[in-house]
């Protein structure tokens, strides 16, 4: 037994260290993978064509909808100009003395309509740094700012979220995104209240100590669309590691969006510019929930029960479904919005498409990989382990999703592999301790964004790339907001729920 228990422990070091140092996690994950099924005595062969392939495939056939529907409209919120409008619009209304609170609730009002966090950073930076440095904000704060915003609360707290993070426990629990919402709803104002809570008392720490913009020795570096970011020399840039859909490669955005937009968004009002590029944010939210709570309840899917559509119901698609047609509908407003970029839109559509690839692949590789290593003989007795932790549905799928997730540093992709080895025996023992289905979607769901934001994150290390910043300069911050503050509210919203059973 304890070979192939060593034999796990090597393997997630394998997936660890080369993932970290910049290989693909979708080379990595089945080197890792084989790794455990040699100290286990599996035949390898069959391990990767019959179990690893097979789990990957999965992934890809119940959510790539979702990856490349997000793609495609976080590309063309940016080259429209859109994106960038929304969050200048935002900055307009708040002014410089609440630069943080505009970035923080521009990047979440981006994140919740379907954006991708790469996308977001590239929209949102150009506008923060004008704020921050009118305001002397301390950009080193920048980063963590943008992570409060994209990947803590919007990701998964915040009922009807289209990210994937929220609609993966749908496809095995048979909720919806709005997966009990009052208890979405307190995380994310506790999230929001003590991620800006310590983000201020930065503020005013550095500030009586001397610092600024920018710490001293540090210069400022702006570039122009064609330009690579500024590369600090204390951080390892790392393109493949990617916490579900987000970026895997740092891309510059069009100058259009860079330059132009927000150019043009200095001379014009801000109310209607802000409200245009609100617009299809707010599509996105109406219409998922327009679909689960309408066209669900008065259309007839009974043909979803035929054999050549795998004889299903509406209850087992609809969380991928709705979020598609939502994100689908918004796209097509875009082309709306902006006819006459319609030519130069089409090819964004293209690229956004492409995008869309990788994240998938990246995410689906580690649920390969979880599927080798619960497939294990040593993983029956660990699984047994873990459920013996006090009993509780909900602290076992917290802990097994939170560790995994951090492991893997990825949210989706330790959500995943949580789901896919736990979501029947969780959901058994919700039922039988009395606990909503709902309720273990929304805290597990956020369990998922917590130890993900661990220094070897990729969209972490994206910001600090974009930011101009290092994990000495901004690492501090960034954890707060986005570890230790997910794990605080997780901890009180779990002894709530217990106290009220």
């Amino acid at each position: 037994m304890a070979l192939p228990v060593i034999g796990i422990v090597v393997s997630l070091a394998v997936l660890l260290v080369l993932a970290y140092r910049g290989h693909s996690v979708v080379a990595v994950a089945p080197i890792a993978a084989l790794v455990a099924a040699i100290f286990s005595g599996a035949p390898l062969l069959a391990t990767y064509t019959q179990i690893f392939m097979p789990a990957l495939g999965k992934f890809i056939v119940s959510f790539f909808p979702l990856f490349i529907a997000g793609a495609i409209f976080g590309k063309l919120m940016s080259s429209s100009g859109l994106a960038a409008d929304l969050a200048h619009g935002i900055s307009k209304i708040m002014g410089p003395r609440k630069a943080m609170f505009s970035t923080v609730l521009a990047t979440a009002l981006l994140t919740y309509g379907g954006v991708s966090a790469w996308v977001v950073a590239f929209t949102i930076v150009p506008i923060a740094s004008a704020l921050f440095k009118e305001a002397g904000i301390p950009k080193r704060l920048m980063p963590a700012a943008l992570a409060l915003g994209t990947i803590t609360f919007a990701l998964a707290a915040l009922p009807g979220s289209p990210q994937v993070h929220n609609v993966i426990p749908t496809k095995y629990f048979g909720t919806t995104t709005y997966a009990a919402p009052v208890l979405g709803l307190i995380g994310t104002v506790m999230m929001f209240g003590l991620g800006m809570a310590w983000l201020q008392y930065r503020i005013r720490t550095l500030k009586a100590a001397g610092e600024l913009y920018l710490p001293e020795g540090v210069e400022d570096v702006e570039h122009s669309p064609d330009e690579s970011p500024y590369v600090d020399p204390d951080v390892e840039p790392n393109p493949h590691l990617e916490p579900g859909h987000l970026a895997t490669h740092v891309e510059q955005p069009d100058a259009h969006t860079h330059h132009d937009v927000v150019a043009k968004a200095h001379d014009d009002k801000w109310g209607l510019r802000a409200f245009l590029g609100f617009l299809p944010v707010a599509v996105v939210i109406g219409m998922n929930y327009a679909f689960l709570f309408f066209f669900t309840k008065h259309m007839d899917f009974s043909y979803l029960a035929d054999k050549k559509f795998g004889e299903t119901n509406i209850t087992a698609v609809q969380g991928v479904w709705s979020v598609v047609v939502a994100i689908v509908t918004a796209i097509i407003l875009i082309f709306a919005m902006r006819p006459k970029m319609i030519p130069q839109m089409m090819t964004e559509l293209s690229e956004g498409a492409k995008n869309a690839i990788l994240p998938c692949f990246t995410t689906a590789s580690e649920v390969g990989y979880g599927a080798v290593v619960a497939s294990l003989a040593v993983f029956a007795a660990i699984k047994t382990e873990m459920f013996n932790i006090g009993g509780d549905a909900l602290i076992v799928g917290v802990i097994s999703t939170a560790v995994i997730s951090g492991i893997t540093g990825s949210s989706s992709g330790g959500l995943s592999i949580t789901m896919e080895a736990f979501a029947d025996q969780l959901q058994t023992m919700a039922a039988t301790q009395n606990i909503s289905v709902e309720t273990l979607h929304r805290i597990i769901a956020m369990a998922s964004v917590s130890f993900d934001s661990l220094p070897h994150n990729g969209a972490i290390l994206t910001m600090l790339l974009v930011c101009n910043m290092s994990h000495k300069q901004s690492y501090k911050d960034i954890a707060m907001v986005t570890i230790v503050v997910p794990i605080i509210v997780l901890l009180i919203l779990l002894t709530g729920v217990e106290l009220m059973r």
